[in-house]
């Protein structure tokens, strides 16, 4: 997995503090990584702030970067995740202990998701609470597991059930009342 000649040489001059080469890091990645940000928040100025804060902790720890073991998108995008949960930890005190044994997952219209831009559903899922969207992110776009999803956010397999379960009641009854 060994990254381009032109990745070794950005990420050799960000660990030498080459501001060109931390410029250039930041542009080639911006795009995909704030689409990551505006995930987890419920506006455009958090989802820069926790970019930002990503890209500091990407230079800052460049140096561990590596590319045998991952790409530098995957790298990037997993301290981008990692900047956008300490975020909504930061705010928000936004995890409650709820156990269930078994959460109902109600199906979602594959119908109405089609016919709904990215922006728009992207709209949908920022309107919910961010602890459900923290697991509805993690799960349904990252592709954590629930025992990962709860490691990663101190909580319980059960409860990440729950915010799955609650963010697709959610999304559910959003969709059907765009659907009139």
């Amino acid at each position: 997995m060994a990254g381009s000649l032109a990745d070794m040489e950005m990420i050799t001059g960000c660990i030498n503090n080459d501001r060109r080469c931390q410029e250039q890091l930041y542009k080639q990645f911006y795009g995909p990584m704030v689409s990551i940000c505006m995930r987890y928040t419920r506006n455009h100025d958090d989802a820069i702030e926790v970019l930002h804060n990503g890209f500091l902790k990407v230079y800052k720890h460049i140096h561990t970067f590596n590319a045998e073991r991952a790409s530098l998108y995957t790298w990037i995008r997993t301290i981008v995740v990692n900047s956008a949960i300490d975020f909504l930890r930061q705010r928000e005190k936004f995890y409650s202990d709820i156990e269930l044994e078994k959460a109902s997952e109600p199906a979602i219209d594959d119908d109405a998701v089609q016919r709904m831009s990215a922006t728009e559903l992207l709209k949908l899922v920022q309107r919910l609470s961010p602890a459900t969207r923290t697991v509805f992110n993690l799960y349904v776009i990252e592709g954590y597991n629930h025992r990962e999803i709860g490691e990663l956010l101190g909580i319980s397999e059960g409860t990440s059930k729950w915010h799955l379960s609650e963010a697709r009641k959610q999304l559910q009854k959003l969709l059907q009342t765009l659907q009139v």
